[in-house]
């Protein structure tokens, strides 16, 4: 159960050593800004679909941990590319008076991945890696296997870090503290102490975007082997050490060396991961960051600044690169990409098991957030708080979507109903995310009365009008749909639509 309401409605700016936490970027207009922003917290949570007729709730960030059972959060924002505050909420442990501040260290999952990018492009900078070479080149301990089909189809460093290499491998599971730690090559060849299936290609390279873990490992493989240093000593002195983050480590922190720490917590907010109160992440590059708010959002400050050829971190031509999508991916080299002039955004989440985190940078305008918790439901508590800061910010990049309410004397919905199939002709840039987050070959829609449903292999969740022809599924991605008649009044196609990628299902029978 959740413990200590009284403790995790505190927000504190205090530093690990008490000292009061600066809004980063000085002066009285910086702090209006980031006070603006952060009242979003007092008033302004909220889902992203709004029922018929419900206005926006406009929860606290206070009452909804309370309601996830998250006990610790911790908050940076950003504006013109600089963090202008970093606060904490809550407590470091559930029972506790531990306050969580801009500095306690939170685990942040797949977010490893773009610092693990940013690291890689320092190295390419230097010209000591090549973003279009066969990584087998560099390679000494491991080699990437034989590619199916063209054999002279080799991987490479940009194909990694866009998730194109076409590798398995999703992600990790988290080990239990005291558990014997895998080696890179045990990780990447699924051998024991590893809990993973071995590294190998589920498609031709760069064929489709496919999310992977385990070509993150290989990246990480590819960073150690050329610098002779472990891929922390390298992240040190080529991000942590230039950017600002001092707090900030790839290894697995010590208890009693390392303090301020946010333990995890599982869906009851009940502490877990004990003795010690967090399980262990091996594999670094893909998963293995420890972070603060503070110096997580100088870092998102410091590729914003990058990219619009203000801060000398990355050069600006790399920077772009790291920003523009590796077709048919919806990532960059790093983040994923999403929007279009003032409302362009870099972003990316991480979850393992008791910590969930995102973070969103505005490329054009400089401004950006970050979100880090300790509990197992914070993965939606960090949907909802994303909400209120989007809204704040007041660029509409996460607008609430406002369902309908159908007459089922005007609207036939039973029309919708049937299996439908993926249209395999569809050009994978357009499938982009939906051709990895949403890889099914049918669709079945359902109608019980007036309600329709989408069901996948996967899931089953209901459909919410947006018109008489276009639905949202709230608990299936956020995922819209959208009905084709033809000239004839029959309901021939629908397309499934999630930010920028797009999918096309032609229905059976027709």
């Amino acid at each position: 159960m959740f413990v200590l309401l009284a403790a995790a409605t505190a927000c504190t700016g205090v530093s690990a050593e008490g000292a009061p936490l600066a809004d980063a970027s000085g002066g009285g207009g910086s702090t209006a800004t980031s006070d603006k922003l952060l009242a979003a917290l007092d008033h302004g949570l909220r889902p992203t679909v709004i029922q018929p007729g419900q206005s926006l709730p406009g929860w606290s960030l206070q009452e909804r941990m309370a309601h996830y059972h998250v006990p610790g959060v911790a908050i940076a924002v950003l504006r013109d590319g600089k963090v202008v505050a970093a606060r904490g909420y809550g407590v470091r442990e559930a029972g506790t008076q531990d306050a969580v501040d801009g500095e306690t260290l939170f685990n942040v999952g797949s977010v490893s991945k773009v610092i693990a990018a940013a690291t890689s492009l320092r190295l390419v900078a230097s010209g000591q890696l090549e973003l279009d070479r066969d990584v087998n080149h560099y390679l000494r301990s491991w080699q990437v296997p034989p590619a199916p089909g063209d054999a002279a189809n080799a991987v490479t460093l940009r194909m990694l870090m866009s998730h194109t290499a076409g590798f398995n491998v999703h992600g990790f599971p988290d080990l239990p503290a005291g558990a014997a730690v895998p080696s890179l090559v045990e990780t990447l060849e699924g051998t024991s102490p590893a809990a993973n299936e071995a590294l190998r290609f589920k498609h031709a390279p760069g064929l489709l975007g496919d999310y992977s873990g385990g070509g993150v490992t290989v990246e990480q493989l590819l960073v150690e082997e050329v610098t002779g240093a472990s891929f922390d000593d390298v992240a040190r002195s080529e991000v942590f050490s230039l950017v600002g983050m001092p707090r900030s480590t790839f290894a697995d922190p010590s208890p009693g060396r390392v303090t301020n720490i946010a333990k995890a917590h599982d869906g009851k907010g009940a502490v877990t991961g004990l003795p010690r109160g967090w399980q262990v992440f091996p594999q670094q590059a893909a998963a293995g960051l420890w972070t603060t708010a503070g110096d997580l959002g100088a870092f998102v400050g410091t590729l914003i600044r990058s990219y619009q050829g203000r801060d000398a971190f990355l050069p600006r031509a790399i920077a772009v690169q790291m920003m523009t999508e590796v077709s048919p991916s919806w990532h960059g080299l790093g983040p994923r990409l999403d929007g279009a002039g003032a409302t362009r955004i870099f972003h990316h989440g991480g979850s393992n098991d008791y910590y969930h985190a995102l973070f969103e940078g505005y490329l054009e305008t400089g401004d950006g957030f970050v979100v880090l918790t300790n509990g197992e439901n914070g993965w939606a508590l960090r949907g909802e708080i994303r909400n209120a800061l989007s809204d704040a910010i007041g660029l509409g990049v996460n607008p609430p979507v406002h369902t309908i309410a159908l007459d089922p004397n005007v609207v036939a919905v039973a029309d919708y109903a049937g299996r439908y199939r993926l249209d395999a002709n569809f050009p994978l840039a357009q499938r982009r995310a939906l051709a990895d987050d949403f890889d099914f070959d049918t669709l079945d829609i359902d109608v019980n009365g007036d309600a329709l449903s989408i069901s996948t292999e996967d899931e089953k969740g209901p459909l919410l009008a947006l018109t008489p022809s276009r639905f949202v599924a709230p608990s299936v991605f956020n995922t819209q749909y959208q009905f084709h008649r033809d000239a004839h009044g029959r309901v021939i196609a629908v397309s499934v639509e999630l930010g920028g990628s797009r999918a096309y299902y032609r229905r059976e029978g027709v």
